[in-house]
């Protein structure tokens, strides 16, 4: 079998392996649906994903169309995978192989929202739809294999770690979620299991914070009160979906004054871990006197950790994912013969309408159910006369020998002699 594959895909983008948090906010696409008509244009399909940690564009079409597209789109630093290394890199990014934390869950849930999301804007293509299911598909094989993703620790459980890991322990201690989402129900679930005194849960939802915070045994707060729940906390961790900060420097400067014990020089420390994406969180609150203030970045050692300890699952997942690289291949290259399979059929079609029409100038005075029966027998005729063809070069093009299909198709639609090649 020749491995081949001769379907266009290329995925290109940025990520924690390459881009500080500050890049990934500059490379980061606000209006998705925009961009994504935007490619239609250029592509037969595409797809965006982007998460807290990674903007990836995952298209039907040529590397050097993406290069174009990204340099039309200004963006700059990105790298571009095409052919078998984008599938390799889409089986590793489902089987979160290619996450800061290594096995973690999320990636699923990103995949397919942005599978769907990219249906919902009909910039999706048969080929892109697949490329997404298989990888899915392939994720969640992985993770019954293997235990990569056993004991796996989420971004939002990662920044729980730092913080026990910054103050030694949690225990006792007063922490407030900003942000009711996907990332937030990770972060207070983590929270859940620590011995503290309470935890405040707020959103711009105030429902969706009061469902949360009932989840874990917290407490819901308006969105108008933050900075007051802030001076109360020792942590704030802060993963809203927000297109722009929610915490301010000048908000933050007031509110730490409100710490300073009478006769202390200096207000209480505060911990601020930002794990949106846009930040949450404005960077000159760094500056502001007792805030310590950390993001995504700050949790690499935590993602090094992680790494190490799967290790061994990761070397066996990898195995798996070179055996359903081969799969992947057949697959689009099934779908390589699509176009050629339209042609044959729309060939086949255009006869069959042909001689049906002269069949029914004869059959004058027939009834209606008897021309519809002639009708239908002519489809039914038509598609098994195909059946076989049909077969033969989808085969041909999934083992890779795409040329030799579509040259079966010319000889049969068009009566050009070809030579048919004897493969092993």
């Amino acid at each position: 079998m020749n491995r081949t594959l001769h379907v266009p895909i290329a995925v290109g983008g940025i990520s924690h392996h390459d881009a500080d948090i500050g890049a990934l906010e500059q490379f980061r696409f606000d209006d998705e649906l925009s961009v994504l008509s935007g490619a239609r244009q250029w592509f037969r399909g595409v797809c965006l994903l982007q998460t807290c940690n990674r903007i990836e564009l995952i298209v039907h079409g040529e590397a050097s169309q993406l290069e174009a597209f990204f340099e039309e789109q200004g963006r700059c630093g990105y790298w571009i995978l095409a052919g078998e290394e984008a599938l390799r890199h889409l089986l590793q990014l489902a089987a979160g192989m290619d996450s800061m934390i290594v096995g973690e869950d999320q990636i699923l849930g990103q995949l397919k929202a942005a599978l769907s999301a990219s249906q919902e804007a009909g910039a999706c293509s048969a080929v892109i739809d697949h490329c997404i299911t298989k990888a899915v598909h392939v994720g969640v094989e992985v993770r019954k294999r293997t235990q990569i993703n056993k004991g796996a620790v989420s971004i939002g459980s990662a920044a729980v770690q730092l913080g026990e890991h910054l103050l030694g322990s949690l225990d006792g201690r007063h922490i407030t979620v900003v942000g009711g989402g996907e990332m937030g129900t990770l972060v207070t679930k983590a929270l859940a299991a620590k011995q503290l005194t309470a935890i405040y849960v707020t959103n711009r939802t105030y429902e969706r914070a009061r469902v949360l915070a009932r989840e874990v045994g917290g407490k819901a707060v308006k969105f108008e009160e933050l900075y007051h729940y802030i001076s109360l906390s020792d942590v704030v961790i802060s993963c809203t979906a927000a297109p722009h900060p929610v915490i301010h420097a000048d908000r933050l400067t007031a509110m730490m004054e409100e710490r300073r014990w009478p006769l202390d020089q200096h207000p209480r420390p505060l911990i601020i871990i930002d794990i949106a994406q846009p930040r949450d969180v404005e960077p000159s609150v760094g500056s502001v006197h007792g805030v310590h203030l950390f993001s995504i970045d700050d949790l690499r050692d935590v993602s090094e950790n992680n790494l190490h300890a799967r290790k061994k699952e990761a070397s066996m997942a990898a195995r798996f994912l070179e055996e359903e690289l081969s799969r992947f291949v057949v697959l689009l290259n099934g779908c390589a013969a699509d176009d050629a399979l339209a042609a044959l059929h729309t060939w086949a079609e255009a006869i069959r309408v042909r001689e049906r029409d002269r069949a029914r100038v004869r059959l004058q005075g027939a009834d209606e159910r008897t021309l519809a029966v002639f009708d239908d027998f002519s489809r039914v005729l038509a598609k098994k006369l195909l059946l076989d063809a049909t077969f033969a070069i989808r085969t041909g093009a999934e083992c890779g020998y795409l040329e030799e299909a579509e040259a079966l198709v010319r000889a049969i639609t068009r009566g050009e002699t070809t030579c048919i090649r004897k493969h092993d």
